[in-house]
């Protein structure tokens, strides 16, 4: 019998253990067959609330007066005590069906619930996916022409071919390169970002490039890496490559827009439309920059906000 059971039923079994003390013949005997009978009518108002509308279809018939549960009327050597007992037996058969088929009822409706639960993440699976895309999912697309998210080896555009390089850096290139020092601090990434910073600000582009990919390769994840892709994608349009340098700026804005170059790359992204003669594509950066960063908009990139919106006219 179950401790769930065994709690609910606690008063009622106890009475019932009372019932077999032995008592003398007599009136006692008929105090303890009314309060047996009491016992039995409280485990048929239990059958009937755990069954409603129950009958003999779904369990044992209930204890009546005429049901030949003892055998005090077939025989006159038979005990009261005797007759008390085998009633006993036969609530506590009654109890146990009671307790099996309502921890059967319990696991039912776990299944149930289970089920149910799964249904409604299959459901609300179905209806994000048949909702479509954002609105600033949208906008993503249309800067790369459907994409929502161009691989960056692959720009959205077509690039253009690359200027033909030098056979190899003059040894004048070469040394002014080497007097540039590369820091040694205890954070090698930093180290890494900021000796590409120093090759960039010193105006060797593709070395800084070089040093900026090897950066984001070996530290995708450091804390720099915002600012390590928004300056590759700098190094790319400062040198007169803008289309390289567009995937670059979308990556950086698309990989974590709360980033703190986030906001720098959305506007350089416009700047690449711009250069690329793609006053579309420029308006909408414009406007997503706009209102994605009010903050950055009307406070460290106002001037260069407002001078890219005095390039292109948008609706």
């Amino acid at each position: 019998m179950s401790k769930r059971f065994t709690q609910f039923f606690g008063p009622v079994l106890a009475a019932a253990a009372m019932a077999t003390m032995a008592v003398p013949a007599g009136a006692q005997d008929k105090e303890e067959e009314a309060r047996l009978r009491k016992i039995e009518a409280e485990i048929r108002a239990i059958q009937r609330q755990v069954f409603p509308g129950g009958d003999g279809r779904f369990f044992q018939p209930e204890i009546t007066a005429g049901t030949p549960t003892s055998n005090v009327a077939a025989s006159n050597s038979t005990t009261a005590v005797t007759d008390i007992l085998s009633r006993l037996d036969a609530i506590e058969g009654q109890l146990q069906r009671l307790t099996a088929r309502s921890e059967e009822n319990a696991n039912s409706i776990a299944q149930l619930n289970t089920r149910l639960a799964a249904l409604e993440v299959t459901t609300g699976a179905a209806t994000t996916e048949a909702a479509g895309p954002t609105a600033p999912s949208a906008n993503l697309s249309a800067m790369t022409g459907g994409a929502s998210q161009p691989a960056v080896s692959k720009p959205a555009t077509k690039p253009a071919p690359k200027p033909a390089e030098p056979s190899g850096p003059s040894p004048e290139r070469l040394a002014a390169v080497q007097a540039i020092t590369k820091p040694q601090t205890d954070d090698p990434g930093d180290d890494e970002y900021s000796y590409g910073f120093r090759l960039w600000d010193a105006g060797f582009f593709p070395e800084a490039r070089q040093q900026l990919t090897l950066f984001l390769e070996k530290y995708p994840s450091h804390a720099m890496a915002t600012y390590g892709r928004n300056l590759l994608g700098r190094a790319y349009l400062d040198d007169g490559m803008p289309r390289e340098a567009a995937p670059w700026f979308l990556k950086n804005y698309q990989s974590d827009k709360g980033g703190r170059r986030a906001g720098d790359s959305l506007l350089y992204l416009s700047e690449t439309m711009i250069a690329l003669g793609d006053t579309n594509r420029a308006c909408i950066a414009l406007a997503e920059f706009g209102e994605t960063y009010p903050a950055l908009a009307t406070g460290r990139l106002k001037d260069q906000y407002e001078a890219n919106r005095r390039i292109v006219t948008c609706n």
